[in-house]
């Protein structure tokens, strides 16, 4: 049942991921990718979703990029509070 949620619980992720900072969302799965206009700012955002709670962390071969890869079991709820917690970090 899990693996029958992924895309669904994947589009939530994009729909709720809306923010001048974001550039983009690149999704594969639960495997998702955030773009920002640069490393400093990505790791400024990482570090304050960190202290929050979220933990998330940077791709290597792209660290303008945020990557998020949560568990198929997380719940749309969880996956609503982490998007609030990642637009509120772009506004810090």
């Amino acid at each position: 049942d899990a693996i029958r949620q992924v895309e669904k619980k994947s589009a939530l992720f994009a729909d709720q991921l809306h923010h001048p900072k974001i550039k983009e969302v690149r999704r594969s799965g639960l495997l998702i990718s955030v773009v920002f206009e640069s490393f400093e700012e990505n790791k400024k955002i990482i570090d304050g979703c960190i202290e929050r709670g979220v933990f998330t962390d940077w791709f290597l071969f792209a660290p303008h990029c945020m990557r998020i890869a949560p568990s198929l079991l997380i719940s749309e709820e969880a996956i609503i509070h982490a998007c609030s917690v990642i637009r509120a970090c772009c506004d810090l």
